[in-house]
């Protein structure tokens, strides 16, 4: 694996190059991964002039990480006294000559941003903008692998829910036995806190888990994932609760299935994204649901469970092979109920088959 964070570095170094800095300093938490391999908690990684370094204020072997950092990389430690390895990383850059360093603006605060300007006057800070976020979009088969291990882990903690008994219990009890399962099945932890919602709370985008029991004729809408050696999925799904569903449920439901097979179907190399949102939105539109529907359509997993690219109307931009995105349309009936359907993909060519479902959990509207 040396190799491949080399390399990723390499081609860091290549977008340093074309803009005129020759170092870069790096602070997100999650660009920092994949870069180093793994990291200590608020460690940054310096890409120097001469040497590549992960800063850090306490030693690796301190504190759990998901992994390994990088063997080839060197590990420079603040003392014992402390600091901010923000600071710390640009006064190396300094000490290696550098008279430029490149740093995410977007990820430092103002504060931090003074402090590393103050601690190397003679260094002119420079932008380096998203040119990470960049790099991480389409992913290699190992990070791949990574994904499709935590989407069958979400898939068995879901399946072996709906084989239980659900009337009486509470959102809250679903979303952390949900949770607990997913760390039993080999998950670093959940990708982001578990949604479960009964009833009309079903209704609501981004509903939270409450202390409403499931009843019978309830849609029971969830939305869980899986965080792997820091890879991340999601999947989402929509039942009915204990008896036959109501004409109105399998409507709506047949609805966005057909909006959510519309985005799948649409996902190939060299598509446009908005193109992808808006095939699963203009099935949702037709039926006269356009106001009250969601932002995007999808958007890019990885190391983060949001990422680029944002599947929606005004994006630029085209999908590339090997790019993992979620389909997530749904739509939402305030005080009544709601339907949304989610599952992770990989873009492939269709001579490979075409886009990967990593998430195989039925889309079937079942009564539980």
């Amino acid at each position: 694996m040396s190799e491949v964070y080399a390399t990723r570095r390499s081609r860091l170094r290549e977008c340093c190059n074309a803009s005129g800095t020759a170092a870069a300093l790096i602070s997100r938490p999650a660009n920092v991964r994949y870069l180093a391999g793994a990291a200590p908690q608020d460690a940054v990684m310096l890409l120097g002039s001469s040497e590549d370094l992960l800063v850090c204020a306490f030693p690796p072997d301190d504190r759990p990480t998901e992994g390994r950092p990088d063997e080839s990389l060197r590990v420079h430690v603040l003392p014992a006294s402390g600091g901010d390895p923000a600071v710390a990383a640009a006064r190396l850059a300094d000490g290696q000559g550098a008279d430029a360093l490149a740093v995410e603006e977007h990820h430092l605060t103002m504060a931090r941003y003074r402090a590393v300007a103050a601690v190397a006057p003679r260094l002119r800070l420079a932008a380096l903008g998203a040119a990470v976020e960049q790099l991480r979009v389409v992913k290699d088969e190992e990070e791949i692998s990574c994904l499709r291990i935590g989407a069958e882990i979400a898939d068995q903690a879901l399946g072996e829910l709906l084989e239980s008994i659900l009337v009486g219990r509470t959102e809250r009890h679903l979303a952390l036995e949900l949770e607990r399962r997913l760390v039993d099945h080999g998950a670093d932890g959940p990708a982001f806190p578990t949604s479960v919602a009964t009833g009309p709370h079903s209704g609501h985008r981004g509903h939270r888990p409450t202390d409403r029991r499931v009843e019978e004729g309830d849609f029971l809408s969830v939305c869980l994932g899986a965080a792997y050696r820091g890879y991340r999925c999601e999947i989402g799904r929509t039942f009915v609760i204990g008896t036959s569903p109501a004409d109105w449920q399998i409507e709506l439901y047949d609805l966005v299935f057909a909006a959510q097979r519309a985005g799948r179907e649409a996902l190939v190399p060299g598509v446009a994204f908005r193109d992808v949102d808006r095939a699963a939105r203009q099935v949702l539109d037709s039926a006269g649901y356009g106001e009250s529907l969601q932002p995007l359509t999808g958007h890019g997993v990885g190391l983060e469970i949001d990422e680029d690219p944002q599947l929606a109307p005004a994006v630029m931009g085209k999908l590339d092979a090997c790019v993992p995105v979620t389909v997530e349309p749904g739509v939402h009936l305030p005080g009544r109920g709601g339907v949304r359907i989610d599952d992770t993909l990989v873009v492939r060519p269709e001579a490979d088959g075409g886009p990967e479902l990593l998430t195989i959990t039925t889309k079937e509207l079942l009564a539980l």
